[in-house]
């Protein structure tokens, strides 16, 4: 934050003017009687437009009002004889009017104003009215010019003469700028100038154009056309930026030659006060450098301007210090030369001592002093009232010594206007001083009881201007006290004013101010108060800030609260327009969505009518950099080159990185890659190149923001082809199908492929063979083989190829065809260690066909004709045994396994658990035993056999045929199962059944379609959802036992008793 304290009355303007009273003599007042003076005139050379009316401007002030004349070139101008000349109203301002015709440069000429009353007569200065002027461009024909590669050429502007000068530049004939640096560049005289020719510059063609200043117009002349004879008229791009571009284009390296000026030496006069321009223009082979050095001296660093690359030296106000010689040095690496400018300063009149107006009181003496130099001295030249002073009246109280006129005892009636010319060869100068000789009273001039506001501590003045003749003497006092103010605090001045060097709370009061000669004394009183300051107490800090985001600006003010106080905002020094993203708060400044053009300097300034104070902060925001430019290739190699370029601004915050990218135009063209990556304090680098690429570069710089737009692209460069170095990579082999092999690899890119036509030569076959290897060149990406064998391995080799040969022996990967659904595992066994779990084993399938992803099982629990739901579990690759917790102890389990490829599921192998133990059956029989139901249910079927015994006892006693024997058989049949302890009632559960077959490890593997409710009791069985049987468990009657036999046993009343036994 930078602080700034001004004051608006006290310490500011008051006491300029102050200085301004103290320089300048005592003003007459317009009600008194005095000699005119001039107050306003036109430029001594004056240049008017033509298509405009004419003002030459001349006014004046005097009592009485005086009357206005004009000369021209030293006669009389009548301005009443000409209709379209005339003077404004109360003024010597001279109209000429052309709407009614007429032709400006008529009136051109050396006019001067005369203003006279009978007091006197004051003069203007000499006004040169000239038109302007802007000539057409003569009529030429301009020849083809032709010159050699590396000789120095000057195309000549020779523009017309114009009035001012016209300025000068040069562009092609459609319009185009032409580039300038140290090799070509324009002069002062509008000459451009070609240190030496290269063959670049006959692209164009070179054409001057004059703009003239009053018209606004624009003059072009004829272009010139170049045509550069070459040793070497190969492709420019291979030579242009090369660090040796002149001896690889066959150009001749030369020492420095001047161009402008000419010779060794030369001489140059300026006037005092003006601008010192020296040039020096030189040829040479590499362009030279130029360097300017003062011979005895250093250059003044404090007005001293390089330009037009160093080629010219300016000098700005120069005095006679700036006298001396100067010698410029123009080198190259052939060698050196210089030249020296001797430069003289003259100087046209300058006043020491300019004459002021005099006021004398009757007998007063007094001294008109007119003092100028120059070089040559200037003569001083005396008039009175327009007239030489040597052909005036002779007045006996006037002598003129020099440069000085000498008053003597002046009586009323010796007024007059004297004028001082003081001239020599380069100008001259021209000054009005009246005399007037007055007897007047003091008189106040400023307001009655002006009210001074001043603030605490500052410095202030009381004006109390006055006049009278002979001039009074003035005093101050403070609040009626009889002593008169002075010394300490007080300073009085000549003019009046009082000066009060510090202004304190106790200064504030009333003062008088006194004016006293001869005729009387006048007064006046003037009231002053102090006042508190404004302070910007807390002012905006200088801030970082990103675009986009929010930032706020302090400014908390404390002032006297009796002033008015104004806020407001400046934005580089000029005031801030407050916007829809602004808001202006009593103490500070919100800006919302900070944007690049809010960057510069915020200044709060607080003001009352008396003072100010402010306080600067500079906002910067940081933004992304701007894109580099200006790229350029230089030291071409076959496989590198070095990129040049110029940074962009980086918008406050600094380049971290350049990336540099590649585009080239036969695989991807348009498409940009990276291709490096750099520090951001570099901006050159050399780039490695790949074979046979048509490159072009672009540049994009990072800051802390973000990436820049990328810079506009360099010029193309073609490096030379090769074999390839490198094989695809990422080769891999493996089916789309059963009876294929796809082989597939990641392609050669832009900068790896090293010449045209590039293709693949794809090599494969089987593993662990003899077989030779087949071969196909192909410039896909793939290569599909076909008819192969199920997933069985192949050796692949993949190498690239294009016209300038092959890349080197590529290595050998392993792939695999197609593969297919595996079979099923070669066994699943299962055991039940105990009634609470079923394991599962089983082995991998005997022909995989690919590679196992897994195993899929399928299983449900069955109970006689009833089933579960199928459940379903997977296993990965390596997994082969699965435990399975049981529900319940008497469902069986069928279970159905198939091994997994990529290509789907496999055959299945199925397998059912086996019948449960006979422990669980017997314990199931003893419950149902002891049920009630059960109970029932055999006195039901004891009944039921008791009826059939009796049907039978009726049948025999019929006569019917009874097999006793058979019977008999049979009971002792069923008597022995009966006594015999060691009968199982699932005995015949336990047999065998047709078509099974014992495992290893002594599980039965049931081949039989037969349902687990067979089992059961009819449709009572049942199954919860996990599979389990529910319901009464019942042995299983052989159906051959209960349908197949067909003799009266089957409803024998005995195998009925025995059966319940």
């Amino acid at each position: 934050m930078v602080m700034q304290q001004s004051l608006l009355t006290c310490s500011g303007v008051v006491f300029a003017l102050y200085l301004h009273h103290v320089i300048r003599a005592i003003e007459v007042p317009l009600d008194l009687s005095q000699p005119p003076t001039i107050t306003e005139q036109s430029v001594k050379d004056y240049i008017v437009d033509p298509r405009d009316n004419i003002f030459i401007e001349c006014e004046a002030k005097g009592n009485p009002i005086p009357t206005f004349s004009w000369t021209r070139n030293g006669k009389f101008f009548n301005v009443a004889k000409d209709p379209k000349v005339s003077m404004q109203r109360r003024s010597g301002t001279l109209v000429i009017d052309f709407r009614g015709g007429g032709r400006p440069e008529d009136y051109e000429g050396e006019y001067q104003c005369s203003a006279r009353n009978q007091y006197g007569t004051a003069l203007s200065s000499k006004i040169l009215l000239q038109v302007s002027r802007s000539p057409l461009w003569p009529k030429e024909h301009l020849d083809l010019v032709e010159i050699d590669e590396g000789s120095p050429l000057t195309l000549k502007c020779n523009p017309p003469p114009g009035l001012p000068p016209p300025v000068i530049f040069w562009m092609s004939s459609s319009m185009e700028p032409i580039h300038q640096d140290k090799r070509v560049s324009q002069g002062q005289n509008g000459d451009l100038y070609f240190s030496n020719v290269m063959l670049q510059d006959a692209q164009t063609d070179y054409s001057c154009n004059a703009r003239f200043h009053f018209t606004h117009t624009i003059q072009q002349k004829n272009p010139y056309t170049l045509k550069v004879q070459t040793k070497n008229p190969h492709n420019e791009t291979s030579f242009r930026n090369h660090t040796d571009m002149y001896s690889a284009r066959g150009v001749m390296e030369t020492t420095p030659s001047f161009m402008y000026p000419y010779g060794t030496s030369s001489n140059q006069i300026v006037l005092r006060g003006v601008d010192l321009l020296l040039e020096c223009i030189a040829s040479g082979v590499p362009a030279p450098d130029i360097m300017w050095y003062k011979k005895g001296g250093e250059l003044p660093t404090d007005k001293t301007k390089l330009e037009n690359f160093n080629k010219a030296l300016r000098i700005t106000n120069v005095s006679e210090e700036d006298s001396g010689e100067y010698f410029c040095l123009a080198s190259n690496k052939m060698g050196s030369i210089r030249h020296t400018i001797s430069v003289r300063v003259k100087a046209a009149p300058y006043w020491l001592d300019e004459p002021q107006n005099l006021i004398l009181a009757p007998g007063e003496d007094g001294r008109l002093v007119c003092r100028a130099n120059g070089n040559p001295k200037p003569t001083i030249q005396w008039l009175v009232n327009g007239e030489p002073i040597e052909s005036a009246p002779p007045n006996p109280s006037r002598e003129v010594a020099g440069d000085t006129i000498v008053f003597r005892d002046t009586q009323i009636g010796s007024s007059a206007v004297y004028q001082c010319n003081a001239s020599n060869e380069h100008g001259y100068l021209l000054a009005n001083a009246f005399v007037s000789v007055l007897d007047v009273p003091p008189r106040i001039l400023a307001p009655r009881n002006q009210l001074i506001k001043v603030i605490q501590y500052n410095r202030t003045l009381l004006d109390c201007p006055f006049f009278g003749s002979p001039i009074p003497t003035l005093r101050w006092f403070k609040n009626g006290q009889g002593s008169a103010l002075d010394g300490e605090n007080y300073q009085r001045h000549e003019n009046g004013s009082l000066e009060i060097n510090m202004a304190r709370k106790e200064d504030q009061g009333i003062y008088t101010c006194v004016a006293t000669n001869i005729l009387g004394k006048a007064e006046n009183q003037v009231r002053l108060e102090i006042k508190d300051p404004t302070r910007i107490v807390r002012g905006p800090e200088d801030l970082i800030v990103k675009r986009g985001s929010m930032v706020r600006l302090d400014c908390r003010i404390k002032h006297d609260s009796t002033l008015k106080l104004t806020v407001a905002w400046l934005k580089d020094d000029t005031p801030l327009y407050i916007g829809n993203r602004m808001k202006k708060e009593d103490d500070g400044l919100i800006i919302y969505g900070v944007a690049e053009k809010d960057q510069g300097d915020y200044t709060c300034v607080a003001s009352t009518e008396l003072d100010k104070d402010s306080a600067k902060a500079f906002l910067t925001v940081l933004e992304r950099p701007e894109r580099p430019r200006d790229l350029e290739l230089t030291d071409l190699a076959e496989r590198s080159v070095r990129l040049t370029w110029i940074p962009g601004d980086d918008n406050n915050s600094p380049i971290t990185d350049y990336v540099v990218q590649f585009e080239e135009d036969k695989f991807q063209p348009g498409s940009w890659h990276n291709h490096s990556r750099y520090p951001g304090s570099v901006n050159s680098a050399v780039l490695r190149l790949s074979p046979y690429v048509n490159y072009q570069f672009r540049v994009i710089a990072v800051n802390e923001v973000g990436s820049s737009l990328p810079s506009l692209p360099s010029e193309r460069y073609h490096t030379i082809g090769a074999s390839p170095e490198i094989n695809p990579t990422g080769v891999r082999g493996a089916g789309t199908q059963k009876n294929n092999m796809e082989i597939t690899w990641t392609p050669l890119n832009a900068t790896q492929a090293y010449g045209p036509n590039l293709r693949y030569i794809v090599n494969w076959r089987q593993r662990d063979t003899r077989d030779s290897w087949s071969n196909e060149t192909v410039r896909t990406t793939r290569h599909v083989v076909w008819n192969t064998p199920i997933y069985v391995p192949y050796e692949i080799k993949v190498q690239a190829e294009n016209d300038f040969g092959r890349a080197p022996e590529p290595d050998v990967i392993i792939g695999y065809s197609g593969e297919d659904l595996p079979s099923a595992p070669r066994y699943i066994r299962i055991r039940q260690p105990n009634l609470e779990t079923i394991t599962l084993e089983w082995d991998h399938p005997e022909h995989p066909n690919g590679i196992l992803t897994g195993y899929n099982l399928r299983y449900q629990a069955f109970n006689g004709s009833k089933t579960g739901r199928t459940l379903v579990e997977t296993f990965s690759p390596n997994q082969t045994r699965f435990t399975l917790k049981r529900t319940d102890p008497i469902s069986r389990y069928r279970f159905f396994l198939r091994a997994r490829t990529q290509v789907g599921d496999g055959e299945s192998i199925v397998e059912e658990s086996p019948a449960p133990l006979n422990e669980a059956y017997t314990k199931n029989h003893v419950d149902i035993a002891t049920q009630g139901w059960f109970i029932g249910l055999m006195c039901a079927i004891a009944l039921l056999v008791l009826i059939l015994l009796i049907v039978c006892f009726i049948k025999r006693s019929r006569g019917g045929k009874y097999p006793v024997r058979e019977k008999v058989e049979v009971l002792d049949h069923e008597d022995h199962k009966v006594d015999d302890p060691s009968f199982d009632y699932s005995d015949e559960d336990n047999k065998e059944p047709p078509g099974s077959h014992t495992s290893l490890d002594g599980t039965i593997k049931q081949e039989s379609d037969d349902s687990l409710v067979d089992y059961g009791e009819g449709g009572e069985g049942q199954f919860n959802e996990d599979g389990s049987f529910i319901g009464q468990y019942t042995v299983k009657k052989d159906k051959e036992e209960t349908e197949g036999n067909e003799s009266s046993e089957a409803t024998s009343p005995v195998n009925a008793i025995y059966s319940l036994a």
